[in-house]
This record gives structure tokens, C-alpha cells and sequence, in this order.
């Protein structure tokens, strides 16, 4: 009788092993090279390719970059149940930039467009995809980053997404937080960790007469100085100052707009801000999840392929967070009522500044 149990359970522990081998069984891809878990993602290992060397110059985590995860951003943003009709995700920001580009909030986007267009010409992809695809590629290069996950199957755009559904950076904290919640039911916490993006990121048109200046010291390191910097006291402007939408920064060469500013310092924003100082796993793993909520607005995921093994593997960051040299704790504006704000120690050297990228 013991013997028929046991034979039994062997014969049933192979069942359960070839059942599991066949749901995890990877196919071949057509170039020989690559293998997936789904045919459907084999073509994206050539995108993918054509990307990092064509557009990111090889894979690094530079202006392109900066601006394909911008772009991420202003495409899948136009969504929302206020009177807002657009489909999120879904290429609209490329397939009608006639249209699109022209919006205020887009300002300046029509120089990544032109870049990604003979790209996505060359590969059977939809602009949807292909945007938030690049975007994820982009974010790999980027030391400290998290392998964000990418889903396939957004089919194209058949109408532009409306003007004013991307907040701007001298909107205010409500309205940010409002609109936010109207496109995808995001948190206040869920936005804080979508601004983990500003940590490799520059603006090009705050101030016009200084593009690629960075809202932080390292913006090709996806860490969290930018987290430390915005809660540092404002002394200067990098530029002319005066513009639209930016508040005095900390250090020479580094931007501040007005919304991270006031995010950082808003009593609904400001705990969660700080409580990503120093803590790269929080911010990365809070970044992923809403980055993944934001690339599928308008989607159902569950009718979507997982190809997210195409992402490359971001290179770890091990620095921790600091103060910039020159600065310590007593240039903090202490923002959150419940929590003193990390000790960290401060940079040796001369007073930081940031060149432009």
C-alpha cells in the first residue's frame, strides 16, 4: 500500500513538473539570437537594439533619455473622466503632433518626436507601445533605476488626446493632485514616486536661455539627490530667473520648478516626499508600480503581453544619498510634520554646481 502511495505521488510530482515546464517553456525568436516567453515580444529585441544605438546613443542615460521618459509621461497623461476623452496610452502625442505638440504643456517635445519617427517607421510596432517601450529601454541605462515592466498591445491612436490635460509646472498642488487622480486614480503618494522620474531629468524651456539644466546634481543617475535638493532653501536661479513655473534652486546650474517645490512642502505630499531620502529600493520600487499604472491608462493589461524581459537590467547605484558640498542639515526646510528629515552627511570640496546636460 505504501509503495502505490508513493508510486502515486512521484507520478503525480511529474505531472506538476511537465505542466510547470510547459507554462514557463521559452520559444526561440526568429534571429536566432533571443528567446521569449511569448513569440509576440521577439520582435521587440530588434526595436530594442535599434533604440539604444540609434537613440540613445549606444546606451547611455543622457538628453534622449531625459526626453523619452518625458514623453511617456505627456502621451499617456491625456486620459480622465472630467471631459476628457483622450485614450491615454496611445501614441496620440506622435500620430497627431500637428496637433499635440502645439499644446503649451508640450512644449518642446517635437524634438524627441522627430527622433523616435524614423525609428518606429522602421520596426512593425504601434506608436503607443513603441513610446512607452523607449521610455522603459531609456530608464535601464540609468544607474539605480528599476527594470520597469513593459506590456505590449496598445493599438494605435484614433484621435488626439485634448489640450490642458498635462499639468504644468506653475499649476498648484490641488490641481496637480486633481487631474492626477482624474486620469488613472493616482495617490498623492503614486504621484510622488512618478516624480522620482525628475531624478534623470533637465529642462529645456523654463528657461530658455539655459536648456538642459538639471533638476538635480547627478541626472544621469537615477537616485535620490533630487529628493534632497527640492527640500533644500532656494538661494538662487541658474539663469535669467523670472520664468514661469521655477522657483529659486539650491545650486548654481540646477532648475527647481514651482510644482516640486510646493509637492515637497504640501502637508499631503511632503512625508512621502522626504521618506524617499536615502531609501533607493523605496523609490525604485514605487517608481516601477506607477510607472506601470501610468503606460496602461486606457488599457486593459490582462488583454496585453508581458514582454517585460526585453528591458535591459539597470546597473545598481550604491552611493548614498548626501548634501551637497557646502550645504548641511540646517539648509533643509523641514517640510514633514511627523518625521525630522534624515541625517546625511555633506560632499567634501568647493560649492556645488551642476553642469548642463
Amino acid at each position: 500500500m505504501a509503495f502505490i502511495a508513493l508510486t502515486t505521488l512521484i507520478t503525480v510530482l511529474a505531472i506538476f513538473q511537465a505542466s510547470n515546464a510547459a507554462i514557463t517553456k521559452r520559444v526561440t525568436c526568429p534571429d536566432g539570437v533571443n528567446s521569449a516567453t511569448n513569440a509576440a515580444c521577439c520582435p521587440l529585441f530588434a526595436v530594442r537594439d535599434d533604440i539604444q544605438k540609434g537613440l540613445f546613443d549606444g546606451g547611455e542615460c543622457g538628453e534622449e533619455v531625459h526626453e523619452s521618459l518625458r514623453l511617456t509621461f505627456h502621451d499617456a497623461i491625456g486620459i480622465g473622466s472630467s471631459g476628457y476623452a483622450g485614450g491615454g496610452a496611445d501614441g496620440s502625442i506622435i500620430i497627431f503632433d500637428d496637433i499635440e505638440t502645439k499644446f503649451h504643456a508640450n512644449n518642446g517635445v517635437d524634438e524627441i518626436i522627430g527622433e523616435q519617427k524614423p525609428i518606429i517607421a522602421r520596426h512593425n510596432i504601434t506608436v503607443g507601445d513603441f513610446i512607452q517601450f523607449a521610455g522603459a529601454v531609456g530608464v535601464s541605462n540609468c544607474p539605480g533605476a528599476p527594470r520597469l515592466d513593459f506590456f505590449l498591445g496598445r493599438p494605435n491612436a484614433t484621435a488626439p488626446a485634448p489640450d490642458k490635460t498635462v499639468p504644468e509646472p506653475f499649476d498648484t498642488v490641488d490641481s496637480i493632485l486633481a487631474r492626477f487622480a482624474d486620469a488613472g486614480g493616482f495617490s498623492p503618494e503614486e504621484v510622488v514616486a512618478l516624480l522620482a522620474s525628475h531624478s534623470v531629468a533637465a529642462a529645456d524651456h523654463v528657461d530658455p536661455a539655459i536648456p538642459g539644466t538639471p533638476f538635480d546634481s547627478t541626472p544621469s543617475v537615477f537616485d535620490t539627490q533630487f529628493f534632497v535638493e527640492t527640500q533644500l532653501r532656494g538661494t538662487l536661479f541658474p539663469g535669467t530667473g523670472g520664468n514661469q513655473g521655477e522657483v529659486e534652486s539650491p545650486l548654481a546650474g540646477e532648475l527647481r520648478l514651482q510644482s516640486d517645490s510646493e509637492l515637497a512642502r504640501d502637508s499631503r505630499t511632503a512625508c512621502e516626499w522626504q521618506s524617499m531620502v536615502n531609501n533607493q529600493e523605496k523609490m525604485a520600487n514605487a517608481f516601477k508600480a506607477a510607472m506601470l499604472k501610468l503606460s496602461v491608462l486606457g488599457h486593459n493589461i490582462n488583454d496585453m503581453v508581458d514582454c517585460s524581459e526585453v528591458i535591459p537590467v539597470p546597473k545598481a547605484n550604491t552611493k548614498p544619498a548626501t548634501f551637497p558640498a557646502g550645504l548641511s542639515n540646517k539648509d533643509v526646510e523641514q517640510a514633514c510634520a511627523s518625521t525630522p528629515f534624515p541625517t546625511l552627511s555633506t560632499d567634501p570640496g568647493p560649492a556645488t554646481s551642476v553642469p548642463p546636460v
